[in-house]
């Protein structure tokens, strides 16, 4: 799905999405990603959802955001409350959706000027185009 990001010179937006990835300031990543509301947008190294841990949530508290997005795959599925608990404890909130509505939350922080991450996983065998 395309998207009209408001985009706010120096920040990360996703201006479209799919099943097999996301376009974010014009670079395809067809792999499992991190993206910053600023800053480099990131390869995250998690190909299925059964490969979540609490080293991968903890990655993101680094980046220092208010909210992360959690897009869990083509359908919404719930990490275990352990693996959060880095960005719990760091008073960072999360929210969990699939990753196409986790697209459009993320756009839609962004706007608003949130210091917001959204960690999308794509599942399967493609690789990451950067």
């Amino acid at each position: 799905m395309k998207l009209q990001a408001d985009r706010i010179e120096g920040t990360n937006a996703i201006s479209r999405h799919g099943a097999e990835g996301v376009i974010v300031n014009g670079i395809e990543y067809t792999a499992s990603v991190v993206v910053p509301w600023q800053g480099q947008v990131l390869a995250w190294p998690v190909s299925t959802f059964a490969e979540l841990t609490v080293e991968r949530f903890a990655a993101l508290v680094q980046l220092r955001p208010e909210l992360v997005i959690f897009g869990s795959g083509r359908r919404l599925r719930f990490p275990a409350p352990a693996l959060l608990r880095p960005l719990i404890d760091q008073r960072i909130g999360v929210e969990t959706m699939d990753t196409a509505a986790a697209c459009r939350t993320y756009n839609v922080l962004l706007a608003e000027g949130r210091s917001v991450v959204a960690a999308l996983l794509f599942e399967g065998p493609a690789q990451s185009t950067a």
